[in-house]
């Protein structure tokens, strides 16, 4: 006979419910999807600020009918219907309107709020925009501290090559329902009944069941406007909801595939994009791009003759959602799956700044590009990231994408393989090897959001990749555990040697000293020389100014640093233009 304590009872039962890890193995396979559950009551609960903008905007539609025979209806639209069933404030308030501009109402509903002792604010004029999905005139205010956008319902056209419609006019608040993304997407609030209409007779229930559906056939809704594709993941990915089997058949479909990449914006991809990732669950949205074969259409929308100059072929696309999985599993603090803990100096930054984990995400997205090159056409060589961050997603620097993400493939490259008894820590002091390291531009610079901490983490993450073979069968605990335990081994030893700033530390000798100390004249000498001073600091923690500047001298007179003077102006040659 023997007995159990409640550990034993508890690691018994992991044992026999998760198979996976009984043979050694972590599931990467949907890791933690939580679904965001709608009230088993769905109704708009409107704060006191909300109240005021409803009633001013009903006793405007009143006064407009009884004195000017203008009519027209309220109706809050969209985002802020969904959020708020769902128990969520949101300030999105877009207002849709009956029979009227919203330019016209906008003025009309200032008149009216003047002669009622409110002030609205100044009213803007969006102008109609295609590109940037707005399709008709917006006029916008600030009211009560919120901004209050208003546009008239509207019906839509398509033509066959363009996401943009051919053709907009007034339309039914059924037809405007039909016309949007996802049913979830096509309720309103009328303020004057303060009730939510749901014309696709769908958008409620979908919203209870965890849906995400398109109010028209999925292939027509496609087809008009193929960002909604994106839109559609965007929002699965935040709510943990699920397509029909409908949509999920119309997105495969190679030529709605195709429109995705012929018809829309690339502006319009990457800011989609870039919301996901900015998401609670950027991995799920990965997840599902990789489900739905959407990768390419997405990620490598790049010219034959760029793709002709890559210096290797991308790596498998799966890496991509082992690498977003792999950094999930990393980031989540449940410490039931049987890897070791993460050291939490390695999560640091992801703690402090608000953008690393959006630039980690995308980084770990576009894996399948780590390691390539391509050449433009002076035949000057960039990381092929850089490519597909710039043209195939239009991103820039915001949240440092375009400098931040080529910066961490760099580092990955420098970081791999951190073993405190490899080679390269022992050819010159550890302290020293270490420190050096850490410095490197790649792996911590301010200017790009590198910090040396987040760098380690997607080295790591990069090497965890080959230690899973499938998505299903994951991770092999023991292969991930050495690599996890080498790379804690290393956060501790920097800490111990006193590291943890050394990444930010100025020489104690500028260039003007260093120069003035030697007696010589500027040139690229010193760079190299001010190099040799961080090594001197690294190896001397506790080292003076002054001692440095006796060394820096002792080193000159001994032969050991060599200054090459520059060449007399009249030596060099002359540029005739």
């Amino acid at each position: 006979m023997f007995s159990l304590n409640r550990l034993s009872v508890y690691s018994l039962r992991q044992f026999i419910c998760n198979p996976q890890r009984r043979m050694g193995y972590i599931s990467l396979k949907d890791v933690t999807v939580n679904r965001v559950m709608a009230p088993h009551e769905l109704k708009i609960e409107l704060t006191d600020t909300e109240e005021k903008i409803c009633g001013l905007l009903d006793k405007c539609r009143d006064y407009l009918q009884a004195e000017k025979r203008m009519s027209t209806t309220c109706r809050i639209a969209g985002g802020w219907v969904r959020d708020k069933l769902l128990g969520s404030q949101s300030n999105d308030l877009d207002v849709a309107l009956s029979d009227i501009m919203g330019l016209a109402f906008a003025e009309h509903l200032a008149e009216f709020s003047k002669s009622q002792g409110i002030e609205v604010g100044t009213i803007g004029k969006i102008a109609q925009n295609p590109d940037q999905s707005k399709h008709l005139e917006t006029a916008t205010f600030k009211m009560f501290g919120l901004e209050i956008d208003l546009v008239n319902l509207r019906s839509e056209e398509y033509a066959s090559n363009s996401r943009i419609p051919s053709g907009v006019t007034f339309g039914t608040p059924l037809q405007d329902a039909l016309r949007r993304d996802m049913t979830i997407n096509a309720l309103f609030y009328d303020v004057h009944t303060r009730t939510v209409e749901d014309f696709t007779e769908k958008g409620l229930d979908d919203l209870r069941d965890g849906i995400i559906r398109t109010p028209l056939p999925p292939r027509e809704t496609f087809l008009d406007d193929p960002l909604r594709i994106i839109r559609c993941i965007r929002f699965a990915s935040r709510f943990g909801f699920q397509f029909v089997p409908e949509l999920e058949k119309a997105v495969k479909d190679p030529e709605i595939q195709e429109a995705l990449v012929s018809k829309v914006a690339r502006e319009r991809a990457g800011m989609e994009l870039s919301k996901m990732m900015k998401g609670r669950d950027p991995n799920h949205a990965v997840s599902l791009i990789h489900e739905l074969s959407l990768f390419d259409s997405i990620f490598s929308v790049i010219p034959d003759d760029i793709i002709a100059t890559f210096s290797q072929p991308t790596s498998a696309k799966i890496n991509s959602l082992k690498a977003t999985s792999i950094l999930k599993l990393l980031l989540s603090s449940n410490a039931s799956t049987g890897l070791p803990q993460l050291h939490p100096t390695l999560t640091s930054a992801v703690c402090e700044d608000p953008t690393c984990k959006d630039r980690l995400y995308l980084a770990a997205t576009l894996t399948p590009y780590l390691g390539v090159t391509y050449k433009d056409k002076k035949q000057r060589e960039y990381p092929a990231v850089s490519y597909v961050i710039r043209e195939s997603l239009k991103l820039g620097t915001q949240n440092h994408y375009l400098d931040g993400i080529p910066a961490l493939f760099s580092a990955s490259d420098i970081l791999k393989n951190p073993n405190l008894n490899h080679e390269k820590f022992k050819e010159s002091s550890e302290r020293v090897a270490i420190g050096l390291m850490l410095r490197e531009k790649a792996v911590h610079n301010v200017n790009t959001g590198s910090h040396w901490t987040s760098s380690l983490l997607f080295s790591l993450v990069q090497e965890l990749i080959p230690c899973c073979k499938n998505i299903e069968e994951g991770l092999e605990v023991s292969a991930a555990s050495e690599k996890i335990t080498t790379y804690n081994n290393l956060v501790r030893r920097i800490e111990e040697l006193g590291l943890t700033t050394v990444v930010d530390a100025k020489t104690l000798l500028d260039g003007r000293e260093v120069i003035s100390l030697l007696n010589a004249k500027a040139g690229p000498w010193t760079g190299t020389v001010l190099a040799r001073v961080i090594q001197w600091q690294l190896e001397h923690p506790e080292g003076s100014k002054d001692e440095c500047s006796r060394w820096l001298k002792e080193q000159h007179s001994s032969g050991s640093i060599v200054i090459e003077e520059p060449e007399p102006s009249s030596k060099r040659p002359r540029i005739h233009r």
